[in-house]
């Protein structure tokens, strides 16, 4: 690969990063340090990194580890609880942690403190059944070593030291449990995005703020080919490169669809708005020191919607945010249009989108109700958290956009799929992702995945580099104990978490 060269018409890479969020940041950054003589440009629509789906207050359910996330941990028809999901996640956050860590000590990321908190994961259910549950999940997951600091109790005194809002003015007969994890997080990725970004930045990167991606097209000499356009300034400005990442979170689709590869054909995106209530008032905030998560109380809600009471850090502030109410809206981002949706349909996924709104009325009836929910509808789920909680204490925001991939499986059969996909292109020189959580949480790992394979020449020759970012790089870590136990103090010790 070459350095870059700029002509009349044309900027040239060796890589195009376009969206300035947590993804392409952290490609960009592992990229710098594999390659640190690629010439690299990033292409962002908006005026700084990390605005859109990595704010911290549109990415409303932060620090995804699968700790408190009680959709990761289903019961099977036979009656036993599956770990095997909450693993894989955890074991990717474990990734993360190293990958921060890592960053911190080499300077690319500032004080840990700007970006990542100490913060407990608790589950809280009530209800006999639910109960029975949380107690199963409970015996499940302590047997597995990523899990073994899990405790558990069906005590209203002690769940109310544990979290005192979920407790105060609840009926003292109902049946109640909650499990706790200490070595919890709270993590503002727009503050990581934005760090990652200025450091590319003074390491030679081309960032390009203002500038939205308008297509992604293939030159005959095997380029791709990027057009981006800056509204406000009148400029447009065309780049190519041998390896674009489509990092564009919502706005993905469209540019993958763009690019023509046969990889995007039969994919199309279901977009779903989310809202949170949200205090900053100090005498609500402090109260809470927890990220509390329970089960979805209705029939067809997706795994989206499942209700938490979340601390968060931010800008330095304390708040608090309760969620999430799904809604529904055309647009794919939250600055974009409204005709998102319709020009997503293709000739080639019309008819996965029609199999899927076949076969979810459960979940587009729930949407509908959620779209006609009343404020006082609303502020009853939060009751069933926070029984106590003040009602004028709390703001109602929209935090950002989810765009769920559909797609057909193996037997032909159309999904809407919840998740995290990254498409890459048949010769490796294109990649995009599309869905959504756990995505923020697990991106140094999907990232690692995306470098196999559009760059597996090059994996042998970058793997000490690699295993020296991330020290378990290739292992698991519920097969090695002692790793475990290794990697984990090192992360709390060089990211000060407590744990």
């Amino acid at each position: 690969m070459s350095e870059s060269v700029t002509t009349s018409s044309t900027q040239r890479y060796d890589v195009i990063l376009i969206g300035a969020g947590i993804m392409s940041t952290t490609l960009g950054a592992i990229l710098k340090e594999l390659q640190p003589q690629w010439s690299i440009a990033l292409f962002e629509s908006l005026d700084s990194a990390g605005e859109e789906a990595s704010d911290p207050w549109n990415n409303a359910g932060t620090g995804h580890a699968a700790l408190c996330e009680l959709n990761y941990t289903p019961r099977g028809a036979d009656g036993s609880i599956s770990t095997a999901k909450a693993a894989g996640i955890n074991e990717q956050f474990h990734v993360s942690k190293q990958l921060w860590s890592h960053w911190v000590n080499n300077g690319t990321l500032g004080d840990p403190r700007t970006f990542i908190n100490s913060l407990p994961h608790i589950s809280f259910v009530w209800g006999d059944e639910n109960v029975q549950y949380l107690k199963d999940r409970y015996e499940a997951m302590r047997a597995e070593p990523l899990f073994e600091n899990i405790e558990y109790t069906e005590d209203m005194d002690t769940i109310g030291d544990w979290a005192p809002l979920l407790t105060g003015g609840r009926d003292p007969s109902q049946p109640v449990a909650a499990s706790k994890f200490d070595d919890g997080t709270d993590v503002d990725f727009g503050a990581i995005s934005r760090q990652l970004a200025e450091h590319l930045q003074t390491s030679g990167l081309d960032l390009h703020y203002g500038y939205e991606v308008k297509d992604v097209s293939r030159t005959s000499d095997g380029q791709w080919n990027v057009r981006a356009k800056n509204s406000s300034a009148g400029e447009k400005l065309n780049a190519s490169a041998p390896f674009v990442f489509v990092g564009a979170g919502g706005g993905a689709l469209g540019l993958l669809q763009s690019s023509g590869i046969d990889e995007i054909r039969g994919i199309g995106g279901f977009p779903v708005s989310g809202q949170f209530l949200r205090t900053t008032d100090p005498e609500v905030a402090e109260q809470h020191h927890a990220k509390v998560y329970g089960l979805a109380s209705t029939k067809g809600a997706p795994p989206m919607s499942v209700p938490h009471l979340d601390t968060r850090f931010v800008g330095g502030r304390r708040a608090l945010m309760f969620g999430p109410y799904a809604g529904f809206s055309t647009n794919f981002l939250k600055s974009s249009s409204y005709l998102d949706l319709p020009l997503s349909v293709r000739p080639h996924n019309l008819a996965t989108q029609l199999g899927v709104a076949a076969g979810n009325w459960e979940l587009v009836t729930f949407l509908l109700k959620e779209v006609t929910k009343s404020q006082k509808k609303k502020l009853e789920e939060l009751y069933k958290f926070y029984p106590d909680a003040p009602a004028d204490a709390w703001e109602m925001i929209t935090a950002g956009q989810r765009v769920q991939m559909m797609r057909k499986d193996e037997n032909g059969k159309a999904m809407l799929q919840f998740g995290t996909e990254l498409v890459t292109g048949a010769d490796g020189s294109i990649a995009g992702l599309l869905g959504a959580s756990p995505g923020a949480s697990t991106t140094p790992s999907i990232m690692f995945r995306l470098l196999e394979r559009c760059f597996p020449s090059k994996m042998e020759s970058w793997r000490p580099k690699l295993e020296e970012m991330v020290p378990s790089y290739g292992r698991l870590l519920n097969d090695d104990p002692q790793l475990l136990q290794e990697v984990s103090s090192d992360s709390q010790r060089t990211l000060k978490l407590a744990g």
